[in-house]
């Protein structure tokens, strides 16, 4: 198979990372990578999705990357893999062989190992510039739902419909489950028995770079997780926080310690990210140097200086992204060429243990075994979003009244970045705007 083949297949199977953006995965494909890594770093505490799917479906998940590699031409194939989860290395050892060009990296347990610009340190050694891509490197990231998703388009020309979602915390029975994209939350988490708090809030997404979700809204190709929470837990209390009280706060009692510049794991890169100096030019209204608003714009948006590092219960992070967003509203793009200062030497004494994290965000007692059931939970409607990746959203090519099967496409891809979507659920289309198609059930 060559690669236009591919990415032909991969972007009519609506194939997007499966997490964070959703960046659409046929764009990746290309003759300039020379090294591929698959990411089953699982970034966030209590996510285990991949590790569950990759041990289940080892070999299947395998032989796909094996074929990625053998189509674009990389001579390696890295499995970045905390080694604490060992029933997956184990899964991986049977079959590790067969893969000449593959390897298993084992990674520490740290966060945050699943970002890619982390990864891709940790496993090869090269530094992805600040504001680069990892291509530049000649490396190409993929986690592990996405490949699984590659296999099933390929293999069994099936398009992406339905989503593994890992349902924790205040339940009483945590599980992974298999949902048609477009359900509601509300029904994913009911798959969970009992929530065991009144007036629960819905985490979507990991602890530290989630989002307060609602039941009703709809599971998407990017949903990896829910975390049912009570209203007052401290993640949910720092996500409601103001920012403008913040910035006062930073100007009253910030201390100017630095640890939240000294932890950034994207500092310790390199990168010219300093959450102290932003903070410090910030809160004081100072405007002389530039330097540190411009340089929002290479944060990552891990949490670490906000959700651990400060003693001072901050908020770095969320004013830095304000800051980017603001940035981005007045068209400003990060500076180009920028070339990273070398990695810290201070940098592997610098890394946040998952352990003292957990604690440190009341998590540890939520941290539970949550079983993979693969079967498909059935659902009446579904509202399937038209964009639920990075780039242009889909066309819808249905209208309200026809008939669709599931695995149907049902939106083609736009134009530019953009890929199809499908039918999650047989049934007839009720609505057709230009944010969503609702399906119901026959």
């Amino acid at each position: 198979m060559d690669i236009r083949e591919l990415q032909k297949i991969m972007q009519e199977s609506g194939i997007v990372g499966a997490g964070g953006a959703g960046f659409p995965t046929y764009m990746k494909l290309t003759d300039k990578a020379n090294t591929i890594l698959l990411n089953c770093a699982e970034c966030e505490p209590l996510l285990k999705l991949h590790r569950q799917l990759l041990e289940r479906h080892a070999y299947d998940i395998m032989r796909t990357f094996h074929m990625i590699a053998e189509t674009v031409g990389a001579s390696e194939a890295i499995i970045g893999i905390k080694k604490s989860y060992v029933q997956t290395v184990n899964a991986l050892r049977q079959h590790i062989e067969e893969f000449p060009e593959m390897r298993i990296h084992l990674l520490e347990e740290v966060y945050p190992m699943g970002d890619e610009v982390v990864l891709i340190y940790e496993a090869t050694g090269r530094v992805v510039r600040p504001g680069g891509l990892p291509i530049e490197q000649g490396v190409a990231v993929f986690n592990v739902e996405t490949v699984y998703n590659a296999y099933r388009a390929v293999e069994k020309k099936k398009p992406v419909t339905d989503k593994y979602i890992s349902v924790v915390a205040e339940v009483t029975k945590p599980v992974t489950v298999r949902v048609p994209i477009g359900t509601p939350l509300d029904e994913v988490v009911a798959q969970a028995g009992e929530v065991t708090v009144k007036d629960p809030v819905y985490f979507v997404g990991g602890p530290m770079m989630g989002r307060i979700g609602t039941g009703s809204e709809p599971v998407t190709k990017t949903t990896n997780a829910i975390l049912v929470l009570p209203k007052d837990h401290i993640i949910v209390t720092k996500k409601n926080r103001t920012s403008s009280i913040d910035l006062k706060r930073a100007a009253s009692i910030c201390c100017q310690c630095s640890t939240c510049t000294d932890l950034c794991p994207r500092n310790n890169l390199g990168h010219p990210i300093d959450p102290a100096r932003f903070m410090r030019a910030a809160s004081n209204m100072d405007f002389q140097d530039m330097n540190p608003y411009i340089n929002a714009s290479f944060c990552s948006s891990c949490g670490v200086c906000e959700m651990y590092s400060c003693p001072q219960s901050l908020a770095p992070r969320t004013l830095l992204a304000d800051m980017k967003a603001g940035l981005r509203s007045k068209g400003v793009r990060p500076p180009q060429g920028v070339v990273p200062a070398p990695v810290q030497e201070s940098r592997e004494y610098r890394k946040v243990p998952e352990e003292r994290l957990k604690g440190r965000l009341g998590l540890t007692r939520y941290d539970k075994e949550a079983p993979m059931d693969e079967t498909l939970v059935p659902s009446r409607k579904v509202t399937i979003l038209l964009s639920q990746h990075i780039g242009a959203p889909a066309k819808a090519i249905v209208k309200a009244g026809d008939t669709v099967t599931r695995g149907q496409m049902i939106a083609e891809p736009g134009e530019g970045l953009s890929v199809g979507i499908h039918a999650s659920i047989c049934g007839k289309v009720t609505e057709v705007t230009g944010r969503h198609i609702v399906i119901a059930a026959e």
